[in-house]
């Protein structure tokens, strides 16, 4: 398969090209989970794949407790729907814990200094909906908790993972916590071997094709596991071999009918590029230090024809939209059309009467 087919089948799989869902939270659970890590980049990532989508909607989703953000599978931030949060943290939770040891040790953080953050924390929101950051945050100091020197970040995200907290809505420009079991409802518990089919499941029908090892990186699971999840799926997946590796994917009928836009101004971290490790189909090598040399995920890149063929930077004014697009290379007639008409799209999705471009 070449690999211009494998992009459209991603941009078809992620919705980028085929735009099916209408809401945040049906969208999240079909993604499994999104990076979360830059709420702003985040809402567009989500807004990107919904009809009519606003970047209000998304606030809303997360106030009402219908996508929660939270470390999960890697550590970093996602949206994940309340009904799989708890199922994935058993999952993946241990695995991130372990690798947070010596981090852990060098700001302090023993077990007897995260139990005293737990049940100060599960005290302080007793009777709340939620609190923010700086609130929790003072009131640990004023328990003899320090909280400077990343160590605020690194005790809330093992009460994350320890399924103590999660996301609240926010307050203004606040985030907010709130106590885990008040946000996620009771849901079934799976066994390792069903939850590890069920990510499987999820990553490669949303994502593929993918190969084994993006899996691995996706998911934060050892090969062994993640294997495992692949194995119990490989008779509802089709799969082809290019330059030696094996991409799993779910065929749809259509496959070859759907054609996505020329142009998308996708977030940094967004799923079509960070959720795989090989990332050589996305980008040409040459473009690499172009865009980041650590690895592409961090800026905002203008995808055309499925590739990452520039980046873009934005800033606000007055009620307009400014992007800055830096292309590799000089765009053409055609190419500037299709960037406009996506900057069009952002634009309409954060409420703003417009967007101004200026080219680099």
């Amino acid at each position: 398969m070449p690999t211009a087919n494998l992009t459209q089948l991603r941009l078809q799989n992620q919705h980028l090209a085929q735009l099916v869902f209408n809401n945040p939270a049906d969208l999240v659970h079909y993604m499994g989970a999104v990076q979360a890590q830059d709420y702003t980049g985040a809402k567009w990532a989500l807004g990107m794949r919904l009809k009519d989508s606003t970047d209000e909607l998304i606030d809303k989703a997360l106030t009402a407790g219908d996508i929660i953000r939270t470390h999960v599978l890697r550590p970093t931030w996602h949206f994940v729907h309340p009904k799989d949060i708890r199922w994935m943290l058993e999952l993946t939770a241990r695995r991130i814990q372990a690798s947070a040891v010596s981090r852990h040790r060098q700001l302090g953080l023993d077990d007897s200094v995260l139990s005293k953050c737990e049940n100060l924390v599960a005290k302080a929101l007793d009777g709340h909906n939620q609190l923010s950051r700086d609130v929790i945050s003072d009131m640990l100091q004023k328990n003899g908790i320090v909280t400077n020197e990343q160590r605020f970040v690194h005790i809330m995200m093992h009460l994350e993972l320890e399924q103590v907290i999660c996301s609240g809505g926010r307050e203004g420009k606040q985030f907010t916590y709130a106590l885990f079991d008040n946000r996620v409802p009771k849901t079934k518990t799976l066994s390792k071997e069903e939850a590890l089919a069920t990510l499987a499941e999820r990553y490669f029908t949303s994502h593929g094709p993918a190969t084994l090892p993006d899996f691995v990186w996706w998911s934060g699971l050892t090969g062994t596991d993640a294997k495992a999840g692949l194995e119990a799926n490989k008779t509802k997946l089709s799969s082809f071999t290019l330059e030696g590796s094996t991409y799993w994917f779910t065929e749809h009928p259509n496959s070859n009918v759907i054609k996505p836009d020329a142009a998308y101004l996708l977030p940094n971290y967004d799923e079509y590029i960070v959720s795989y490790k090989d990332r050589g189909a996305t980008i040409a090598a040459k473009n690499i230090n172009l865009a980041d040399p650590r690895g592409t995920i961090f800026n905002h890149t203008i995808i055309l024809n499925g590739k990452i063929e520039g980046i873009w930077k934005r800033t606000f004014k007055k009620d307009t939209l400014e992007l800055e697009i830096i292309p590799f290379k000089k765009l053409s007639i055609a190419n500037v059309s299709t960037v406009e008409k996506a900057a069009k799209k952002y634009a309409d999705f954060l409420g703003l009467k417009g967007a101004t471009i200026t080219y680099k």
